[in-house]
């Protein structure tokens, strides 16, 4: 079995306990008769290792079965999908030299257990009034649908600022292809936002598994935000790195720009030496470069991603693109005469459309 990252992780524990589901109702519960509870999700050897006492039940998960048993003193044992209560009354007794910076014996036992087993492990305090998500090496302390909500609502506000600046410069860039005028700078800006979408989308989307069925709006809000963005950002991408460093390289300088820091995504610098674009020193942004294509011609509607390759790859580069007739066109396999006249009257739409966006 693949073993998955602290944050995929979390963010399964998180649809787990999210509002809506069995487990959070038991949860509330539990918080409103005021008894604490302390919940493994998931059993094996390690965990088995640990449990000392109590007794061996096995029995379908239900809100009110978790609640009667949190009554009891020790923890409650569940399978991984929290669909089996699987022990209930035991001890857990973790390595008492892992660290732990919590000092209730709950929250202790808890943030041992979790590390230890590497199993999300959850503690309802009574007296606080607050229910802990422990995940590794992580402590997350769940709140009320409104409270997520009001930063939600600002998130989203955020991302459609972002995603209304984005919308400009990518027309601009459009525009600055048609008329072979584009700079690193010019990319670096596109780049740069679609970066600053693709974070706070992330962010938002968190928000979205925590409300679960709460979260319902959010979700429909964010997809008609960001419908696209994702393969727009792989055909800049395409378009603009170096061709040598094409196909596996493409995830690779995602990842490096998903690891720059809030300062340095400012930076275009810092984003064109992320892209490879310019030297070490970043003194190259206003140096002129040309488009492969890509782009433009993935917004030629039912033009196949097989014959954007071909076109690509016969006329290495937008300008050749749009200087080709129709005859130039055919010339590459898999384009007709009814196709060439397609891509023809696609890419002088698009040229049209893109000067006057920028001119008028």
């Amino acid at each position: 079995m693949v073993e998955r990252s602290p944050e995929e992780l979390l963010l399964a524990t998180l649809a787990a306990v999210a509002p809506g589901t069995e487990l959070r109702d038991g949860l509330e519960r539990i918080l409103r008769g005021r008894t604490g509870a302390l919940v493994v999700l998931g059993h094996d050897k390690v965990v088995e290792s640990l449990c000392s006492g109590g007794f061996t039940l096995d029995v379908d998960f239900s809100a009110t079965r978790l609640r009667e048993l949190a009554k009891m003193d020790g923890a409650i044992v569940l399978d991984a999908g929290a669909s089996k209560i699987l022990r209930a009354a035991v001890q857990l007794v973790p390595d008492p030299t892992i660290e732990t910076s919590e000092s209730g014996t709950r929250h202790r036992t808890a943030e041992r257990v979790a590390k230890q087993t590497r199993m999300p492990v959850i503690s309802v305090s009574a007296s606080m009034r607050i229910v802990a998500l422990y995940v590794a090496d992580r402590r997350f302390v769940l709140e009320g649908s409104a409270a997520i909500l009001g930063r939600a609502e600002q998130a989203l506000a955020t991302l459609e600022r972002y995603k209304s600046r984005l919308d400009e410069v990518a027309g601009t860039l459009s525009a600055l292809e048609i008329e072979d005028l584009v700079t690193v700078r010019d990319v670096a800006a596109v780049v740069q936002r679609q970066e600053m979408v693709r974070r706070i989308s992330e962010e938002i989307a968190g928000y979205v598994v925590e409300l679960g069925s709460d979260g319902r709006l959010l979700s429909l809000q964010l997809e008609e935000l960001i419908g696209g963005i994702g393969p727009d950002q792989e055909l800049v991408l395409r378009d603009y790195t170096d061709p040598e460093r094409l196909g596996a390289s493409v995830p690779e300088v995602l990842a490096d720009l998903a690891r720059l820091e809030s300062t340095e995504l400012v930076d275009l610098a810092h984003v064109s030496r992320a892209l490879s674009l310019t030297g070490g020193g970043g003194e190259n942004l206003d140096s002129a470069i040309s488009p492969r294509g890509f782009r433009l011609l993935h917004k030629i509607p039912r033009l196949p991603g097989a014959i954007v390759e071909r076109l690509v790859q016969h006329f290495d580069g937008l300008q050749q693109l749009l200087a080709a007739g129709i005859d130039d066109l055919m010339a590459v396999e898999g384009v007709g005469d009814q196709r060439a006249r397609a891509v023809r009257e696609g890419l002088s739409r698009l040229a049209e459309s893109s000067i006057l966006e920028r001119y008028v």
